[in-house]
């Protein structure tokens, strides 16, 4: 690709690839916007990952046509969630197969057994995470959720408004 003398084409390739692939990916992400890293949905994480492992793949490479497969990859994966998260904005109701609702597990200090087994959550994990949020009882969590991006919240300390609260 760089040089005859495989060593030395080895060293250029990842001198070189290395920072214009990754330039390349921070370009595209300045473009997207900030979403594109984000936890927002299963989708942006596949993408997330996918463009983890095409910039991998770029940095690799043996010939041009390969890295520009891999970075041109990288800029359709991007472009693809924009126009996906735009169309989202647009007809939120269409991408209920890309978009996980928000789950509530307890509510007023009380389990919901059934969205716990439902989503694979323990106990033990809300446990844990009533643990973070510094709630010390459970008669004042007024609801923990397992929020779109798998992550979970825990709202304690007062009334939450019913706009917060997904619909049980």
């Amino acid at each position: 690709m760089f040089s005859e003398d495989v060593e030395r084409d080895l060293l250029l390739r990842v001198v070189c690839l290395a920072p214009i692939a990754l330039l390349w990916v921070v370009v595209n992400v300045r473009v997207v916007g900030l979403r594109s890293f984000s936890k927002m949905t299963a989708f942006d994480f596949v993408v997330t990952v996918a463009i983890g492992s095409l910039l991998a793949a770029a940095v690799t490479v043996q010939k041009w046509p390969d890295f520009i497969q891999s970075i041109g990859s990288i800029s359709i994966l991007l472009a693809s969630q924009f126009i996906i998260a735009r169309v989202r904005i647009a007809f939120p109701q269409a991408f209920g197969m890309v978009t996980n609702d928000p789950v509530i597990l307890m509510k007023d200090g009380v389990f919901i057994d059934g969205n716990l087994r439902a989503t694979r959550v323990t106990r033990a994990d809300v446990y844990g995470k009533l643990r973070e949020a510094n709630a010390l009882k459970l008669s004042e969590v007024n609801a923990v959720i397992l929020e779109t991006t798998g992550d979970i919240s825990v709202l304690h300390g007062g009334d939450p408004d019913s706009a917060i609260l997904p619909i049980l």
